[in-house]
């Protein structure tokens, strides 16, 4: 597991947050809802790829934008069980989060 690394506002525009992931110099944001839970992950290629398309508007907000919002790998998630739901899921990393829904970290398959 990782640190969680950049966490934003789902409510934050789709130019701003690609501006900070580039900033920031990261692969992909972790999304928190008005309460500061997990709400989200959201990559480059996702922001690049809705930006490009034809429905894009520049107040578009990550929240309006189709991406993975769950579930997360829980913090108690048994490895090998978290790694398969991951696979199941094509996934390349996900949250891990606390029973209360907080960003704890990030879990990245490798190969």
């Amino acid at each position: 597991m990782h640190a969680p690394g950049p966490q934003v506002d789902d409510h934050m525009t789709v130019d701003v947050a690609l501006s900070v992931l580039i900033g920031a110099r990261v692969p992909h944001l972790l999304l928190r809802d008005e309460d500061g839970r997990c709400a989200g992950l959201v990559t480059r290629a996702q922001l690049a790829a809705h930006r490009g398309g034809s429905w894009y508007c520049d107040r578009t907000r990550l929240r309006d934008i189709p991406l993975d919002r769950g579930p997360f790998t829980s913090s108690v998630a048994v490895l090998g069980e978290a790694e398969a739901a991951m696979r199941d899921r094509t996934l390349d990393v996900s949250p891990v989060i606390d029973e209360h829904g907080y960003a704890l970290g990030i879990l990245a398959l490798t190969s």
